[in-house]
């Protein structure tokens, strides 16, 4: 995927450090570690503190939460079956996930949760995959009875932690779909759904599936669902800044927090943990076309449908939609138009990423993309959510820094 290139200008990586520097400089992030790499050139800033009040200086090797970053690297474990023919795109689900068999979908998407209609067809691998499947988080239909009940349930991981596998599985088979099976994208909880799927599928935790087939042959050894006691101390806690005054405010500790321990539920969603380094060396793999070194993660098929924007021209259109029209609440991030399997797929030049760009951000102020025309990976991690707009506006600048920098 990648092309030959000359890497990138002096003075393009000045201009990046100075403008991420300003962010550290002014308050409005305590600390960050970005990482941007083209060709044979790897260039890292570590720029801040762990904490908001000093203290340690931030590090290479931090290890941050991330949030909806995980989500292409969660994938992973469902390529890897496919490539091995343990499961097929357009399987029905059910024999894994019975909880899902014989779905009722709403008539209308504010319609009452009794107000529904059968399914047109059961639930596949490929919904599940590419977040089809019927259910998901939408910000335009907030305060409809199936998000209330969504968020209810716990289903998210946004109210607090999600339950054990097949709790979880229970509660999402009391609630009907939102859409019928592969009629329209939604986000999050297919994501989720992937690691149910392959848990049952292999008969291992989804953690040990991805650690085994994925962390390991790329030597992500940072990257997890917890983190250990031993790598306790380099992970930062994570604030939440107060919209009204701009204060930090903890969301999570490092020492004691729900980071800490091995959670009940492992989000591929959401749940994931890792660094600079380690999602490097993952977005390298995808764009050497699944390989790393002489070893083959993925096949260079398997890479190609996970990149590849896989959404109708409708579905593309309410996904477009919907990013333009909550900017208010993400602050302008989504915008890219397609979506793959795990990841956001660039169907348009909206600023200043090429068509073909692939990745995703994360809720805890976390952005990791790759370009197969530039051949450029960039990933930005801070310990700051996305409740204010500092840290969307971080990542807009720091991937501006990063195109401008580049050397032809």
């Amino acid at each position: 995927m990648g092309k030959g290139n000359s890497g990138f200008s002096a003075s393009g990586l000045r201009r990046m450090r100075d403008v991420l520097a300003g962010y550290v400089d002014s308050g409005r992030i305590p600390g960050l570690v970005a990482l941007v790499a083209r060709g044979d050139e790897t260039h890292v800033e570590a720029i801040g503190t762990m904490g908001v009040d000093g203290g340690a200086p931030m590090r290479r090797d931090a290890v941050f939460r991330m949030a909806s970053t995980s989500k292409p690297v969660g994938i992973a474990a469902g390529m890897v079956l496919l490539d091995e023919c343990r499961l097929r795109l357009d399987d029905p689900v059910a024999p894994w996930l019975p909880e899902l068999a014989d779905r009722q979908v709403l008539r209308k998407i504010g319609s009452p949760l009794d107000d529904t209609v059968p399914a047109r067809r059961p639930i596949t691998v490929r919904d599940v995959l590419n977040c089809t499947f019927g259910l998901g988080m939408d910000l335009a239909s907030m305060g409809t009875p199936i998000q209330g009940a969504i968020q209810e349930l716990g289903l998210t991981g946004q109210g607090g932690p999600q339950p054990a596998p097949d709790e979880w599985m229970r509660r999402l088979g009391t609630l009907p779909l939102m859409y019928h099976p592969g009629q329209q994208w939604a986000y999050h909880i297919g994501s989720d759904l992937l690691g149910v799927l392959v848990a049952r599928v292999t008969g291992q935790s989804y953690g040990t599936f991805l650690r085994e087939r994925v962390f390991e042959p790329l030597g992500m050894e940072d990257t997890a669902f917890h983190v250990p006691e031993d790598k306790i101390h380099r992970l930062p806690p994570s604030y939440v800044p107060d919209p009204r005054t701009g204060e930090f405010i903890v969301w999570d500790e490092a020492a004691g927090g729900r980071y800490s321990r091995p959670p009940e539920f492992q989000s591929g969603g959401g749940g994931l943990v890792s660094t600079v380094d380690d999602y490097h060396a993952y977005f390298r793999m995808l764009l050497n076309e699944g390989t790393h070194g002489r070893e083959r993660v993925l096949s260079r098929p398997a890479v190609q449908l996970m990149t590849t924007n896989c959404l109708t021209a409708e579905q593309e259109a309410v996904r477009s939609a919907q990013a333009r029209d909550s900017v208010q609440i993400s602050f302008g991030q989504g915008q890219q138009g397609g979506w793959g399997l795990g990841m956001a797929v660039r169907t348009y030049r909206g600023d200043y990423a090429p068509v073909g760009q692939f990745g995703w951000d994360g809720g805890t102020g976390t952005t990791a993309y790759a370009d197969p025309r530039e051949g450029v990976i960039g990933i930005l991690l801070t310990q700051v959510c996305l409740s204010v707009p500092d840290p969307a506006r971080l990542a807009q600048d720091f991937w501006t820094t990063v195109y401008q920098a580049i050397e032809d």
